[in-house]
């Protein structure tokens, strides 16, 4: 799957339009190959996203085109951004698809986390890539803050770490696109909340950057090296590890094995740098500490001996090798669920079913336009039914027998930001899926898919 040659020609049409003040974009269209995939634009109506939507509207042709844009529900801005970007794409012809938080978000890491489900589940939806307008400044803002929560080297790379979504803006300042809008006169909306200090990244933009460049001007460019060189040796790290250390995974019983073999003679700092890229390859995000009781347990570790790890991980030390176990205590993270496909969360699967009225309690009728999610309970869930009373979930839980480590780990499903299924527990009556639950398709008035819910490790 080859994107480099759809990223480089976005980047060289707000290039050379900032350069030329012209339209060379017919220079640059033949350059794209037409059977790549689709793009699916993050549009947040903003003067950065509605940049990239204007530059690759002009270097793409319309059916590879799908635009995300997503109403976070943080006041009239929002809702001034969204309906600004659908005004547009209308204009353009291509397709739109928009989502809007149904509860508040509060966080910086509420409203990320909803925006990129969102994201992902329209990237599965129309088979494509994503693609975000981040600028190099905001690159610079990611590492600094990397910096000051002290990340090594993986985390450094920030928003050039491999394996992200496309990024044509990275070596385009945000003062570039500024007047590439300008030149285009393109219309945006100012968000109030990219100036509140309320977020740290605020903070880092409007008040520690600008105090540091007064002190150092040549720290930002310091600061995107250093991104480029650690991307750079993250992607040869990362394949180094796949080439010569292999591991052996087990899905259904959540272990995975490391031969010793190729770690054996190698000293705590040389372990210390391997083993997280070894851990992320199946899914186990080390801390510091974590690093150096594995480091040392590689070297000193008795066969037969065990320790643990962060999140509920546990690695027991045999002859040749080690074998890492998810405990089922582990909460896995937040997953879109595919519509056309079976999707693993933890020791759960979920898969589409062929038969529209398979009723059994691990069964429900999901809305098939809607971001669909899966994830642990959270203290505060609540239900809601069609006639818009509520019940915490931590209650039909309970009333289930779903108690305890069983009741941190047990699926919650939603659409967009609402809950709509507890398998087993609670769901649509509709589709079968439980007690108590309300027909969420016919309330929300959209098409469905029914989705079984399967135990997976036995």
């Amino acid at each position: 799957m080859t994107i480099m040659p759809t990223e480089t020609a976005i980047l060289d049409a707000v290039r050379q339009l900032c350069e030329m003040g012209s339209d060379p974009i017919s220079q640059t269209r033949d350059g794209v190959r037409p059977r790549e995939e689709k793009i699916v634009l993050a549009v947040s109506g903003g003067l950065d996203s509605m940049s990239l939507l204007d530059a690759a509207s002009r270097v793409l042709v319309a059916d590879r085109i799908v635009v995300a844009t997503f109403d976070h529900g943080t006041g009239r801005a929002a809702r001034e951004a969204a309906s600004l970007v659908r005004a547009r794409v209308a204009e353009l012809g291509v397709i739109c698809e928009s989502g809007r938080a149904t509860r508040p978000l509060r966080s910086e890491a509420e409203l990320r986390d909803a925006r990129w489900a969102f994201l992902r589940h329209v990237a599965i939806r129309s088979q494509g890539v994503i693609a975000t307008a981040h600028t190099a400044d905001d690159q610079v803002e990611t590492v600094l803050m990397r910096v000051l929560r002290g990340a090594g080297a993986r985390g450094l790379a920030g928003l050039r770490a491999p394996g992200g979504p496309l990024r044509p803006f990275l070596d385009i300042s945000r003062a570039q696109l500024q007047d590439y809008a300008h030149s285009r006169d393109l219309e945006w909306v100012e968000d109030p909340s990219n100036d509140s200090p309320a977020f740290f990244r605020n903070r880092v933009r409007h008040d520690l950057l600008p105090a540091l460049r007064m002190a150092r001007p040549t720290l930002p460019d310091e600061l995107l090296r250093a991104g480029e060189a650690a991307a750079r040796w993250r992607g040869q790290m990362d394949s180094l590890v796949r080439e010569f250390v292999p591991v052996r995974a087990s899905s259904a019983r959540r272990t995975f094995e490391v031969p010793l073999s190729r770690l054996s003679g190698l000293s705590r700092p040389e372990l210390s740098v391997l083993w997280p890229s070894v851990a992320a390859g199946f899914g186990l995000r080390l801390d510091r500490r974590g690093i150096a009781r594995l480091a040392e347990f590689t070297i000193d570790g008795r066969a037969g001996s065990r320790i643990q790890l962060s999140g509920g991980w546990s690695v027991q030390r045999a002859r040749d090798g080690l074998t890492f176990s998810a405990s089922s205590h582990v909460v896995p993270a937040s997953a879109t669920i595919d519509l056309n496909a079976p999707t693993t969360w933890g020791a759960w699967s979920f898969r589409p079913s062929s038969t529209p009225n398979e009723a059994t309690q691990w069964s429900q009728r999901l809305p098939s336009d809607a971001t669909l999610t899966v994830r642990a309970w959270r203290p505060g869930d609540r239900t809601r039914s069609t006639g818009g009373s509520s019940r915490k979930v931590k209650e039909l839980l309970s009333r289930a027998g779903v108690t305890g480590h069983k009741r941190a780990g047990w699926p919650v499903v939603l659409a967009g930001d609402e809950i709509v299924w507890i398998p087993g527990v609670w769901g649509d009556m509709g589709g079968g899926g439980g007690v108590g639950g309300s027909n969420v398709t016919e309330r929300l008035g959209t098409a469905g898919v029914t989705f079984v819910c399967e135990y997976i490790d036995r």
